[in-house]
């Protein structure tokens, strides 16, 4: 039996601002998308807040005056910026005249990238964290509880806890240690080579230039250009932008070494921009994009392309591109399983999501061998590499 059980305590907390922010990035670890300056950033620049949907309803685990466990949570009226899609259970919610929301959302906001989202030491800590929070949800009367890219172990954590796992897919590039961009183009089939090489000469020949601008160098000039590409993006799409400039420049005073601006300039002025978080030489995440003018294949070539090079240039070891995005396996991107895991207060609803999930996580299963079997890298890569360096 635990001996400090008598002493442990869940509580809820409603603001970031009331964690010391050393407790809380003790259980973060390295990830800075889980880092106080992170999530507490989102909160303190109104990213996050009630007014915009998403109400901090933080479980932490104390041992005493020791904060133990901790898991991001929020409380939602609505299923935007979760990139896991439940409109239609909402929807199937409201034709039979029940409510869906509010419902609760363990997630980074706005951030469709695997990690931990039960945050403890110990397999029982992450249990109680866990157990902590479905009670929070039937105390305030939740639809539901769902866990957003968690990391293979949590889901199946969330598994043996009676929650139902679904499956989704993403695009991520693997760096076995390139030493060129060339190297890796040896590594694609002919065809994919070709084109690519075609896209990046036609985006050269315009005369556009980068600019590759970690989160010290990047001026505030240079961000506020960003955010006013990202919010052009959003209008383009009729939506509303998720993130401010204020919290770009949050995240440059306080996380400046794992953020990455790759600036396109034309003519000496910059027409487009992408944000990127990077964690050492583990993993860059491509996050948002956005340009002023447009410039055929540009996307491509300052999404993806730029954020190769760099990778290979930094010796970092793979590269997200986010959510969804099948055209991303031409540029190198292969597929890559992800889990959300759910539980769902309604009986009748539960067992009809777990049908509908376990349906679809067969139909996953088979689009990624589908996918794989299409996959752009060559059978034999030293033939190919050779053929490469003749072309």
């Amino acid at each position: 039996m635990n001996k400090h059980a008598d002493r442990d305590e869940i509580r809820i907390v409603g603001s970031l601002a009331e964690i010391p922010a050393a407790a809380w990035d003790r259980l973060a670890r390295v990830s800075p998308l889980l880092s106080h300056a992170f999530l507490e950033g989102l909160e303190s620049t109104g990213c996050v807040c009630t007014d915009t949907g998403w109400e901090p309803c933080h479980v932490t685990l104390w041992r005493g005056a020791d904060l133990v466990g901790a898991m991001p949570l929020y409380a939602k009226d609505h299923s935007y910026g979760e990139y896991v899609f439940d409109w239609a259970w909402a929807d199937a919610y409201h034709r039979h005249g029940l409510s869906y929301y509010p419902k609760l959302v363990c997630a980074v906001p706005f951030t469709p990238i695997t990690g931990p989202r039960l945050m403890a030491e110990t397999e029982a800590d992450r249990r109680t964290l866990l157990a902590g929070a479905l009670a929070w949800a039937q105390r305030c009367h939740a639809s539901s509880l769902h866990l957003l890219f968690p990391a293979t172990s949590v889901a199946e954590e969330c598994r043996k806890s009676g929650m139902l796992l679904r499956k989704g897919v993403q695009f991520h590039w693997s760096n076995p240690g390139y030493r060129s961009f060339d190297e890796f183009l040896g590594q694609l089939t002919r065809e994919k080579r070709k084109k690519i090489r075609q896209e990046r000469r036609r985006v050269c020949e315009q005369g556009i230039s980068f600019r590759w601008l970690t989160g010290s160098e990047a001026t505030e000039s240079d961000w506020a250009f960003f955010e006013r590409c990202y919010r052009k993006t959003y209008r383009e799409h009729r939506s509303t932008p998720y993130l401010n400039l204020a919290f770009f420049l949050h995240l440059a005073r306080h996380l400046p070494d794992n953020l990455l601006l790759i600036e396109a300039r034309l003519d000496g002025r910059p027409i487009a921009a992408t944000f990127n978080i990077v964690v050492g030489d583990e993993v860059l995440y491509g996050r948002n994009w956005g340009a002023i003018a447009s410039i055929p294949l540009l996307h491509f070539e300052a999404c993806y392309y730029q954020t190769i090079d760099y990778c290979i240039a930094r010796g970092i070891r793979r590269f997200e591109g986010g959510a969804q995005g099948e055209h991303k396996m031409a540029r190198g991107l292969m597929p890559v399983e992800t889990y959300s895991a759910h539980w769902v207060a309604h009986a009748e609803f539960r067992r009809a999501i777990g049908q509908y999930v376990g349906r679809e996580a067969h139909g996953i299963g088979e689009y990624v061998d589908e996918l794989n079997e299409r996959s752009p890298f060559v059978a034999s890569p030293e033939k190919e590499t050779r053929a490469s360096a003749a072309e």
